[in-house]
C-alpha cells in the first residue's frame, strides 16, 4: 500500500525569492497522479504532533518561543523566514507526516513526505527555512515508542544536515550520515557520524560509486531496523544553489541505490523529499517524482 503524506499549508507568505520552489509542493502530487504513479487515495493529511514528541528532538525552551512566536531578531534571521503563524502551523504538520509515515513504513516497506527533510533545524535553533527537524522528531519517535534501537538517517541533500547531526551527536542508538558539497552551505558544520563532503561539479560515476561503498560498509555496521532518508534533489546540475553536476538520470540512480540496499537488508524507510532549486520547475518535479518511482519499483 502506497502511503503518502502532502503538504496541506503549501501556500504560505514566504520572501519574494524563495516562492518559486515551493510550487513544487503542489505540483508533486499532481503530477504523481497524471502519470499515474500514485492514486488520489494514497494521499493523507497529518494529523495534529504531539508536542512531547517536539521535545524529544528539540528543547523545550526552544519550542515554547518558536510557539509563541518569541524568538530574537537574531535567531529569527538564521531561519531566513519572516516568523508567523501558519509556518509554525506547517512544519507541524510536516513533522507529524514523517511520524505518520513512520508507521506506514513499518506496516508497508516505505512512506514518503513530499514536504520534510527539514535537516538544518538543531535542537535550540531554526536554520536555512527549517524550523522544527521532521526526521529527528520522528526517528526520537521510533525510539520511543517502537521497539527500535537501531536506525540509519542517509542525508542526500545537497547540504549537510548540520542540525541531524547535532540532534543525534552523543545518541548511539542513531547513525547519521551525509553525503553533501562541503564548500556549500551551512559553512559551519556539525559532525555527523560519517561525513562525505564533496568537491564542486562532482558528477553521477563520482558521486555514484561514491555512495554504494560507503552504504555497502553501513548496512553491515550499522544493521539499521529503520532507515531514514532525505532525497534532496538540489544535488542536480541544474540546480542554482547546488554545486553539483548530477544529470536527472544519476539522481533516479542514487535513488535506486538506497531502495535497493533497504530491500536487500528487509529494512523499512520513510522518505522525505528535501531541496530543489532548478531554474526549471519541470526539473525540481520530475526528479522529486523519480524518487517515488524508483521506491515502488524497488520495493513494491
Amino acid at each position: 500500500m502506497l502511503k503518502i503524506a502532502f503538504d496541506p499549508l503549501y501556500v504560505h507568505p514566504l520572501p519574494v525569492g524563495h516562492r518559486f520552489p515551493m510550487l513544487k509542493y503542489e505540483l508533486i502530487p499532481e503530477q504523481l497522479i497524471y502519470e499515474g504513479t500514485a492514486l488520489p487515495n494514497d494521499f493523507f493529511k497529518p494529523q495534529t504532533i504531539d508536542e512531547n514528541f517536539i521535545t524529544l528532538a528539540h528543547r523545550r525552551t526552544y519550542w515554547e518561543k518558536l510557539k509563541n512566536l518569541s524568538l530574537s531578531p537574531r535567531e529569527v534571521r538564521r531561519t531566513g523566514f519572516s516568523l508567523n503563524e501558519q509556518l509554525v502551523l506547517r512544519e507541524l504538520s510536516i513533522a507529524q507526516g514523517t511520524i505518520e509515515c513512520c508507521e506506514y513504513a513499518l506496516q508497508n516497506g516505505v512512506a514518503f513526505n513530499v514536504a520534510g527533510g527539514t535537516h538544518h533545524a538543531g535542537s535550540d535553533w531554526g536554520e536555512g527555512f527549517c524550523l522544527l527537524n521532521d526526521q529527528a522528531i520522528g526517528a526520537h519517535y521510533l525510539l520511543k515508542q517502537k521497539d527500535i534501537n537501531k536506525i540509519l538517517i542517509i542525508d542526500l541533500d545537497v547540504h549537510q544536515g548540520n542540525g541531524t547531526a547535532e540532534i543525534f551527536k552523543n545518541d548511539r542508538r542513531v547513525f547519521t550520515f551525509s553525503v553533501h558539497c562541503q564548500r556549500n552551505f551551512p559553512f559551519r558544520k556539525e559532525q555527523s557520524d560519517l561525513d562525505i563532503g564533496l568537491s564542486d561539479g562532482v558528477e553521477d560515476e563520482e558521486y555514484l560509486a561514491i555512495l554504494e561503498s560507503n552504504l555497502i560498509q553501513l548496512f553491515n555496521y550499522v544493521k539499521p531496523h529503520f532507515v531514514f532518508y532525505l532525497a534532496g534533489v538540489d544535488v542536480l546540475a541544474t540546480d542554482k544553489l547546488g554545486w553539483l553536476n548530477l544529470t536527472k538520470q544519476g539522481c533516479k540512480t542514487r535513488d535506486e541505490i538506497v531502495f535497493d540496499f533497504c530491500r536487500r537488508f528487509g529494512v523499512p524507510v520513510q522518505v522525505s523529499m528535501g531541496g530543489g532549486y532548478s531554474l526549471l520547475i519541470r526539473d525540481i518535479v520530475d526528479a522529486h517524482c523519480n524518487t517515488f518511482k524508483a521506491a515502488i519499483d524497488r520495493l513494491f
